[in-house]
């Protein structure tokens, strides 16, 4: 369920809503912290939490070391400050472009596609349209040619033909870094987790990653619900995962 406040924006076939979201102070950088991790792998877990497992080969792993920014602030694609700047605690450094096209779900497949063009597995970076067409990478290593083929992606894919695409997942519980929450449709949302961590106890925790409209930066969400849990979310089956700008269903949550 959306509790997003404001109008519906929509530009084309990709589809996240924007909005002015009043309920922190919208001018100010949220999340003071005295040390700057440089990978979302070196942000800290609560104490008494460690994180889960996950081999340096798997998506789970090369989330864990993609770079941050030192500049917190997320950016629009047309270089302007995003109007609401509390949302994030952390900025990936990874491409937004120049056009209006990697907004939510066209973020999550940006990361998708980054991994497996890092693993050398070309054949696996491969996403399909509303009509079931396949667009495939078929270029190897050509960096300038697999940005032209990504914003072919994002032109004609999006939550809807991503939604159908992903395999749903039987439980939070069962949760691993690099699956998306994602709700389908003209507008809708996709948000992924980057990263997890557990306590003695078996208690899980997840951080998420998300683009938005307009285009922008992809960042890691602060926790407006939990602020001394910040930026990670406490894993409750069957409770609505409420992010700053988008609430998900449990169901809503899909893997690779």
């Amino acid at each position: 369920m959306n509790r997003i406040s404001g109008v519906f924006m929509l530009f084309g076939l990709l589809a996240c809503n924007d909005s002015n979201h009043q309920a922190l102070a919208a001018n100010g950088v949220a999340g003071e912290r005295t040390a700057e991790p440089e990978t979302i792998g070196a942000i800290p877990p609560p104490e008494g939490y460690e994180r889960v497992a996950a081999a340096r080969d798997s998506f789970g792993g090369w989330l864990r070391a993609v770079a941050l920014k030192k500049d917190r602030h997320v950016y629009l694609y047309n270089g302007e400050l995003k109007r609401n700047q509390s949302v994030q605690f952390a900025v990936l450094d990874i491409p937004v472009g120049k056009k209006d096209l990697q907004q939510c779900a066209d973020a999550v497949m940006r990361l998708r596609a980054e991994y497996l063009f890092s693993r050398k597995r070309y054949s696996d970076i491969a996403f399909r349209d509303n009509n079931n067409k396949w667009y495939k990478w078929t270029g190897g290593d050509n960096r300038p040619g697999f940005e032209k083929y990504l914003e072919n992606v994002f032109g004609w894919c999006g939550t809807a033909s991503l939604e159908k695409q992903l395999h749903a997942v039987s439980g939070l519980q069962q949760m691993q870094p690099g699956d998306v929450f994602i709700h389908g449709g003209f507008p809708g949302h996709a948000m992924i987790v980057v990263d997890m961590a557990m306590n003695k106890e078996g208690r899980k925790i997840f951080m998420l990653a998300q683009s938005y409209m307009p285009a922008q930066d992809i960042h890691v969400v602060n926790n407006y619900g939990d602020s001394r849990l910040s930026p990670w979310y406490q894993v409750q089956e069957g409770e609505e995962i409420d992010t700053p700008e988008w609430e998900f269903e449990p169901a809503e949550l899909r893997t690779w």
